[in-house]
């Protein structure tokens, strides 16, 4: 089992997963959450990962970010910086919005002017230019998240890992972010990976769909999406296709309720 630090010469992907599985404990207790998943990135790809509560999406995503260790397989990222966005922003209440934003560049080193002067280009770049001096309780949830965004892209990340960050907010300002994610993920070239419970979600943002199957996870599908950008999520192209991948998720679903 390795995590290794390469090129993507050989696969031409931004991050190679091969075989990868994982398991927690050991005997007869030992609970196996992944089982051999494949899956290539490539650069500038938006990826959605779909499936049902339970089915190692989230841990799949802990392992590409290094938040915790394959038990068996090949993961690759060639050497470059992954970022982690989460459902719940995470900010540090005694920290002022750009405070948050400038906790990364702190800890590269970054001296003070430096740091300021970066932290409210993000703040322009995710359109919270003028809140750089409030407190994350003076925000609205879709606004932590913008914050939250902005301190991942504080880290210079080439891969941005995002662990269903609108899941909580309302279906409006959902969609308003939705728009905003896709301009920063453009603007900035990113590579995202993206873990949603929500099939029009994943249909509205994403190039790939990755159906995992019930726990343990394994890749049972990967669903191209070609419809034009932008997309709406109550389009009939974008509602067409999340019919389609809901009835696979179902079968599996009731495939594995008995």
């Amino acid at each position: 089992m390795s995590i290794l630090e390469t090129t993507d010469v050989q696969t031409g992907a931004v991050v190679h997963i091969d075989n990868v599985s994982k398991r927690y404990g050991s005997g007869s207790k030992a609970l196996l959450a992944l089982d051999r998943v494949s899956l290539d990135v490539h650069r500038g790809e938006f990826i959605c990962l779909l499936g049902a509560s339970g089915c190692g999406k989230s841990t799949l995503l802990s392992l590409v970010a290094g938040l915790d260790k394959i038990t068996s397989g090949t993961l690759e990222t060639g050497g470059r910086k992954v970022a982690m966005m989460f459902q719940e922003a995470a900010l540090f209440p005694w920290l002022s919005v750009a405070g948050n934003v400038e906790l990364p560049l702190r800890l590269q080193g970054i001296g003070k002017a430096e740091r300021q002067k970066r932290a409210q280009e993000l703040l322009e770049i995710v359109r919270l230019k003028d809140f750089g001096g409030k407190r994350p309780h003076e925000l609205s949830g879709g606004m932590r998240q913008r914050v939250a965004l902005a301190r991942a892209l504080a880290q210079d990340a080439d891969v941005l890992l995002m662990d269903e960050p609108f899941g909580a907010l309302d279906a409006m300002t959902r969609d308003i972010l939705h728009d905003e994610l896709e301009r920063i993920w453009r603007e900035q070239e990113l590579t995202v990976l993206f873990v949603t419970h929500n099939v029009r979600e994943a249909v509205r943002l994403g190039d790939r769909v990755i159906l995992l199957s019930s726990r343990p996870g394994r890749v049972i599908e990967d669903f191209k999406v070609e419809h034009p950008r932008p997309r709406r999520i109550d389009s009939p192209e974008v509602s067409g296709q999340a019919g389609e991948i809901t009835d696979r998720l179902r079968a599996e679903v009731a495939r594995h309720a008995h």
